[in-house]
């Protein structure tokens, strides 16, 4: 798979579109997923890269998270911004990361994808839950580089 086109289908991404917004009904957290190609540097360094463009570190409680997923290094890494980072464990996101594991080494990747996120709604639940007045901050769609 050499493609980020070809890594889902147009199907499987609205299902993980709306992962990302039942997740988030829950939560005042953000949740994106970004899909690029490859990475010319260290993994985590380019999804934080890729954190600030897509202006995930400007929500208001700092409590957005990406999964950034290099495709033909077979990759990925998921972050959170500082409001996050500030409250929860080191191991905070392990168990979501083990969940995305597993089904990607099935390559069942949507449903890593969805089950990870889903999870990563329940662990933000915990420490940013849903307050009257929330709004949605970021786009609930996948960005593509």
């Amino acid at each position: 798979m050499s493609k980020v086109e070809d890594f889902l289908t147009k199907e499987e991404e609205q299902e993980i579109v709306e992962a990302i917004r039942v997740a988030e009904k829950e939560t005042s957290g953000e949740i994106r997923v970004h899909i690029e190609k490859t990475t010319s540097i260290d993994a985590y360094d380019r999804a934080m890269e890729i954190f600030h463009e897509l202006k995930m570190d400007e929500t208001e409680l700092k409590n957005g998270v990406l999964i950034y997923l290099a495709v033909k290094d077979k990759t990925f890494v998921i972050c959170g911004d500082k409001g996050i980072n500030d409250v929860v464990t080191a191991d905070f996101w392990n168990c979501t990361k083990d969940i995305m594991v597993a089904h990607f080494k099935e390559h069942n990747y949507k449903q890593g994808l969805i089950d990870g996120i889903l999870r990563a709604g329940e662990q933000l639940k915990k420490y940013f839950p849903w307050q009257e007045g929330d709004t949605n901050e970021l786009s609930n769609e996948i960005s593509k580089g």
